[in-house]
C-alpha cells in the first residue's frame, strides 16, 4: 500500500462575518438575525439548514460579546490573548462599533451626556427608526469619548484618535459632540430643525479650528472644547463697526461700490436700504459670545437674524457669500479699524468661520 502524506495547519485566528457583525451591531436578537440571514441566502445556497445557521449566528454572537470590552477600550483590543484578530479586522471591528448615525446624533447633539437623557433614548429610537440596542451603544460611546478626553489637554481629534483608534474623519465627528456637550448650544429650537448633524459637525469644525484656546496658541494646555475667552472679549470691540454712524455709512458704500453689477438685483437693493440691519446681527452676535447664555445660542441667533431675513428677501447662496467677503475685506479700511489694527486679526478669525457656517446652514 503506498504511503499517504498529509499536511496539517493548525491556526486560531479568529474569523469575522462582516454581515453577521452589522446585523449585531444594529440590535438584533440572535434568532432574528438567524431568520434575516436564512432568507437572504437560502436562495443562493440549496441545501442550507437553518439550524446550522443559527448555530453559527449564536457563536458569532457569542464571540462579538466577548470582544465587547475590548471594543469599548479599543487600546487593549490588540493585546488581549483570547481572539487572534489581524490588524485590519482589529479597525474594521473599532470604526464599526464607534460608527455614529446622523439621525441619532442629531437628536442628542447639544445634550448634556447624562443617565437622565439616557433615559430618552426610547423616544428618538421611535423617531429616528433605530434600534434601541443601537442608540443605547452609541449613546454610551459618546459618554465614553466625553468622559476620556473631557481633562486631556492638546489637539481633541488627535486625542480621540489616540485614544480609540478611530479614523480622523470619524474622530472629528465625536469631537463635534464633545465640543456641543461641553458648550451646551441650543440645537432643539423649531427654526434649526432643519440643519443636520453634518451641518453642526462642520461647523464644530470650523469653530474648534479658529476659536478655541489651543487654535491661537499652541503652548496653551487648554482643550479644544475650550473657547478662547481673550478672543471673545476682544470680539466686543467689533461694536465700532455699528457703533459710528459715519463708519457705518462708509462701510455700506464700500460694499455697495464692490457688489454692484456681482449680485441679485434683490440682494443689492437690501443692502443699499437695509445696510444696518444686516450688520448689526454681524457684530452683535460677536460681541455677545463672552456671555455663556449668547453663546449657547449661537446657531439659534445666526439663522433668526442673518439667514432667515435674507433668505426671505430671496438672497441665493452667492449672494450672501460674496457680502460676507465684501463685508470683511472692506472693514479693515474703516478710520475706526485701522486705528486698532489688533482688531484685524480678531475680525478675521470670527468672519472666517462665520462665514463658512452661515453658507453651510444656507446651503442645507
Amino acid at each position: 500500500m503506498a504511503e499517504i502524506s498529509v499536511n496539517i495547519f493548525v491556526g486560531n485566528t479568529t474569523f469575522v462575518d462582516v454581515e453577521v457583525y452589522e446585523l449585531w451591531l444594529e440590535g438584533y436578537s440572535s434568532h432574528d438575525a438567524s431568520s434575516i440571514r436564512y432568507q437572504k441566502l437560502s436562495p443562493k445556497m440549496a441545501g442550507l439548514k437553518y439550524d446550522l445557521l443559527k448555530s453559527d449566528t449564536t457563536d458569532n454572537y457569542r464571540m462579538f460579546m466577548g470582544i465587547e470590552k475590548h471594543l469599548r477600550n479599543p487600546i487593549t483590543l490588540s493585546h488581549q490573548p483570547l481572539f487572534q484578530i489581524s490588524p485590519d479586522i482589529q479597525k474594521m471591528l473599532i470604526e464599526k462599533y464607534y460608527e455614529i448615525d446622523s439621525l441619532v446624533a442629531r437628536e442628542i447633539l447639544g445634550k448634556k451626556l447624562s443617565s437622565k437623557h439616557r433615559k430618552d433614548l426610547d423616544e428618538i429610537g421611535e423617531k429616528t427608526k433605530v434600534s434601541l440596542k443601537s442608540c443605547r451603544r452609541q449613546y454610551d460611546n459618546f459618554k465614553r469619548v466625553f468622559k476620556a478626553v473631557e481633562d486631556m489637554e492638546g489637539p481633541m481629534v488627535k486625542n480621540i484618535q489616540t485614544n480609540f483608534l478611530l479614523s480622523e474623519e470619524l474622530a472629528k465627528k465625536y469631537a463635534a459632540i464633545v465640543f456641543f456637550a461641553n458648550n451646551r448650544f441650543e440645537t432643539g429650537k423649531k427654526r434649526l430643525q432643519y440643519l443636520t448633524f453634518s451641518d453642526f459637525s462642520f461647523c464644530a469644525d470650523e469653530m474648534i479650528v479658529r476659536w478655541t484656546a489651543g487654535s491661537n496658541d499652541s503652548r496653551k494646555e487648554d482643550l479644544d472644547a475650550d473657547f478662547d475667552r481673550e478672543f471673545l472679549q476682544e470680539l466686543r470691540e467689533l461694536k465700532v463697526l455699528i457703533s459710528d454712524k459715519d463708519a457705518s455709512d462708509q462701510h455700506k458704500g464700500l460694499i455697495c461700490s464692490s457688489l454692484k453689477g456681482k449680485i441679485t438685483e434683490k440682494a443689492f437693493a437690501d443692502i443699499e436700504s437695509n445696510f444696518k440691519n444686516l450688520s448689526r446681527p454681524i457684530v452683535n452676535i460677536a460681541s455677545g459670545m463672552i456671555h455663556s447664555r449668547e453663546l449657547r445660542d449661537f446657531f439659534n441667533d445666526v439663522v433668526e437674524k442673518i439667514i432667515d431675513p435674507t433668505k426671505a428677501a430671496q438672497w441665493t447662496t452667492t449672494d450672501m457669500s460674496m457680502f460676507l467677503k465684501s463685508y470683511t475685506a472692506n472693514s479693515y479700511q474703516l478710520e475706526g479699524m485701522a486705528r486698532h489694527t489688533r482688531l484685524h486679526a480678531t475680525l478675521d478669525r470670527y468672519m472666517t468661520t462665520l462665514t463658512k457656517c452661515i453658507l453651510c446652514m444656507y446651503h442645507s
